[in-house]
């Protein structure tokens, strides 16, 4: 027998499993505060558990989105800022499936990361139970992997999932029509789509993450980092009210790409581009890296966040409703024939 001699541990191979448990003891709080009708358990079982009779489902649907956020985690890490990227995964998964019909009811994340840091993996599971929070949906389970060799210098990586469910034949888009309305709600910037192209246009402008930001207070990278707007809760309020035929989320592919995906064949998304002011942040980009109007539609929000498809009679009442509900509303045009987007009027 061998003797005098330390055996090589897991830890030795840059994996701390005891650092992984204090982790979950650390953002069961988080979660817990996350709860809602149909969740059962807590978190570190094999596997989540969520009673669809409880949640008040008598003949569900069940609709998943995953999605993650892209490379505005590169300015998230290098500033250190990662409090509200938790935010912006949440939102990019739960936006979707609501354009779906769909209420979010659970959500897991994975996270993984050359070496876990507790407080920068606390912070950004906090984040994300903040997400799950403010647009109902229960943080149930998840995965944190530590994978040395794998993510250097700090750098991390997140994925999220998310679960929701609608009665059988409740499923948009749903009856839109020639006259249908266009209601578009605001944007909180650029969201997570379009971060490779805005980091190379602030190597082009040559400013740095902790310069003042120039199209608004503080400093650039705290400006980029703006978290992903949750619409959750108000567009489920507005299809509830009736009258909603469809949603797009306005992400990759900007206003050009989005809105066409829950409208049928041979019709059009007539949008008249003077309805809204194009937020001072497009307005940089597009200065600075010297865009094309089409650019710029193509690849950002432009300030658009939402687009809700709705009957004509209804849009004065859901307009009112989503603006009681926090949202700042415009009406941007309307459904046409024709394919695709109809653009109208100017943006830059």
């Amino acid at each position: 027998m061998t003797t005098g001699h330390n055996g090589l541990t897991y830890a030795d191979a840059g994996v701390d499993i005891d650092a992984g448990n204090a982790l979950v003891e650390r953002i069961k709080p988080a979660a817990k505060r996350t709860n809602r009708a149909g969740t059962m358990g807590g978190l570190g079982g094999f596997g989540a558990l969520f009673d669809l009779k409880a949640a008040g489902y008598s003949d569900p649907i069940l609709v998943a989105a995953t999605d993650g956020v892209g490379t505005k985690l590169r300015i998230a890490i290098d500033t250190g800022n990662v409090d509200t990227i938790g935010v912006d995964l949440v939102a990019m998964c739960v936006n979707d499936l609501v354009c779906q019909g769909a209420e979010p009811l659970l959500f897991l994340d994975y996270f993984a990361t050359g070496k876990l840091e507790l407080d920068q993996a606390t912070r950004i599971i906090t984040g994300i139970a903040a997400g799950c929070e403010a647009s109902g949906c229960a943080l149930i389970g998840g995965e944190t992997a530590e994978m040395p060799g794998m993510y250097h210098g700090g750098d991390f990586d997140l994925a999220g999932f998310a679960v929701g469910a609608m009665e059988r034949g409740a499923d948009l888009p749903k009856g839109v029509g020639e006259g249908d309305v266009l209601l578009g709600l605001a944007s909180n910037g650029v969201h997570s789509n379009g971060y490779s192209f805005v980091r190379k246009v602030v190597e082009l402008s040559g400013l740095g993450w902790d310069a003042p930001c120039p199209f608004g207070e503080g400093s650039l990278g705290a400006a980029l980092l703006a978290p992903t707007r949750l619409y959750v809760k108000q567009a489920l309020a507005a299809i509830r009210a009736g009258g909603v035929h469809g949603l797009a989320h306005i992400t990759g592919g900007g206003l050009t790409e989005n809105p066409p995906r829950v409208i049928p064949e041979g019709l059009a998304c007539e949008i008249e581009l003077s309805s809204w002011n194009l937020p001072p942040v497009f307005q940089w980009l597009a200065r600075t890296a010297n865009m094309a109007e089409a650019e710029l539609l193509k690849t950002f929000n432009c300030g658009i966040g939402m687009i809700l498809v709705v009957a004509e009679d209804r849009a004065g009442a859901l307009a009112d409703l989503l603006t009681a509900q926090g949202e700042t509303v415009s009406r941007i045009g309307r459904v046409v024939p024709g394919e695709g987007v109809i653009y109208c009027g100017q943006l830059l």
